[in-house]
């Protein structure tokens, strides 16, 4: 008889973090390590089977640490930048830090360049790491958007012929190509008001090449569905049809409910504000500002002032970028003028751009959407 998951949790839980704690010398590291290796089974085992002795696999380090550690280590992003990437506390991603060292402390696990049949693998954490360096690049700072372009230009000459590679770099390529036009004198710009005149059309066309190049490769994964989407947005007019519907095939993927908020915005635009805000008032992203920036977009658009002001105030407090509260700031100038739904230009499908693939790879939460 063939063990599932769920006998070899009962049967093993116990002993597992027993011997863990031996090693470790840690009850909570210990406990953490397990469900960390559990969780991973989860994803494997209905791929490869159940190993001959269960209790013995057990893998190092979950992905979600690797890469919390590399951009801390590596990519030089703090604390608090880390955790707004994976929507956590700044507190919980610096106990997961100092727990991920202690592990690798305890457990002697080495740095080296791993076996062939685990490249796949690590390949998510590559990856996922420069997606992270570039987001927070896109912030405004520049070097860490540039790095992560040249590092995804490194990977496609490693790996030319893997298509999320490549989707990667295609996604990076395409916004970056509006970076000369996010800011105006410090202050942001959305989309809908930026002048795309001043777009790097040659970054563009680099960027849609790639994309062609993915999914000549069959290529359908996170990173090519979010470059496909980049292109679209690059379009005159947008085509929010096939964005929603992209939205909906990543949302399949990831099970984030930051593709969710991003699927809403593109159903606003082509349902409706009301379709839009049902969708954002079923997401459980109290602690999102771009959730509440959202909403108040989308309130404002249907004359519903007060809730659109107390969404744009919420924004406001969960946020400490300065261009970001400035923007909010006007926002709420300007609903204090006027209560006309049709009055200010720019729905939320102009006001909001995203990349994130959300949650994927055993929990890593890629966010963030922007202008």
């Amino acid at each position: 008889m063939v063990a599932t998951l769920g006998d070899v949790f009962r049967e093993e839980w116990g002993r597992v973090v027993a011997a863990l704690i031996g090693v470790l010398g840690d009850f909570d590291l210990a406990e953490d390590a397990a469900q960390e290796a559990f969780a991973i089974a989860a994803d494997h085992w209905p791929r490869e089977g159940v190993p001959t002795n269960p209790r013995a696999w057990h893998p190092a380090l979950a992905i979600e640490a690797q890469v919390a550690l590399t951009l801390r280590t590596l990519g030089g992003l703090t604390t608090d930048e880390i955790a707004r990437a994976f929507l956590v506390p700044e507190r919980t991603m610096a106990q997961r830090l100092v727990r991920a060292k202690r592990k690798i402390k305890a457990a002697g696990i080495p740095f080296r360049v791993p076996p062939d049949h685990l490249l796949r693998e690590r390949l998510d954490a590559v990856l996922a790491v420069v997606y992270l360096i570039f987001n927070e690049g896109y912030g405004g700072r520049d070097e860490l958007a540039a790095e992560a372009i040249w590092l995804g230009r490194a990977l496609t000459e490693l790996l030319p012929d893997d298509p999320e590679v490549r989707g990667l770099l295609a996604m990076m390529l395409l916004h970056d190509s509006r970076r000369e036009t996010r800011f105006n004198d410090g202050e942001l710009v959305l989309l809908g008001e930026q002048d795309r005149s001043r777009w790097n059309t040659t970054q563009i066309d680099r960027g849609r090449a790639e994309l062609d190049r993915a999914i000549a490769l069959g290529g359908r994964g996170p990173y090519v569905l979010q470059a496909a989407i980049a292109s679209l947005h690059s379009e005159t007019p947008c085509d929010w049809a096939q964005i929603a519907a992209l939205y909906g095939e990543l949302a399949r993927l990831t099970a984030s409910p930051v593709v969710e908020l991003n699927r809403a915005i593109a159903v606003a635009e082509t349902e409706g504000p009301q379709a839009g805000l049902r969708i954002v008032d079923g997401l459980g992203l109290d602690d999102f500002r771009y959730l509440h920036f959202t909403r108040a977009e989308l309130l404002r658009r249907l004359g519903r002032a007060d809730e659109a002001r107390d969404a744009y105030r919420r924004a406001r407090e969960l946020t400490d970028d300065g261009a970001e509260r400035r923007f909010l700031e006007r926002r709420l100038t300007a609903l204090a003028a006027t209560t006309d739904p049709d009055d200010d230009a720019g729905g939320p499908g102009c006001g909001l751009r995203s990349r994130q693939t959300g949650r994927r790879h055993g929990g890593v939460a890629v966010t963030r959407p922007v202008s």
